[in-house]
């Protein structure tokens, strides 16, 4: 179980994002944080790494094993992609408007 709030867990994964979005970036791609709910970080991969075969794999074994490193072992990860099993809840935290 994550031992954060919502609102403590997106504000310590947008403030790392930017340093575990080298690979992304080197791609010509980036990462957008989405929000958070229940402890599941909601991010969508955009530019050339948007819809890239790819994208599960990058997910999983750059953003997700950095985040967990940074922030908690047991972080997880969704990257929106519009597939029916990777959609953001309507009510996600969205930050701090």
């Amino acid at each position: 179980m994550i031992p954060f709030s919502d609102e403590e867990l997106y504000e310590a994964v947008k403030n790392i994002l930017p340093q575990v979005s080298g690979y992304v970036n080197s791609h010509g791609g980036g990462i957008t944080l989405l929000g958070i709910k229940d402890g599941v970080v909601y991010i969508e991969l955009i530019g050339s790494c948007g819809g890239c075969s790819m994208s599960l794999m990058t997910t999983n074994m750059v953003i997700r094993r950095e985040l967990r490193k940074f922030i908690h072992p047991e972080l997880f990860v969704i990257n929106v992609d519009g597939t029916p099993e990777n959609i953001a809840p309507d009510n996600i935290f969205k930050g701090k408007k």
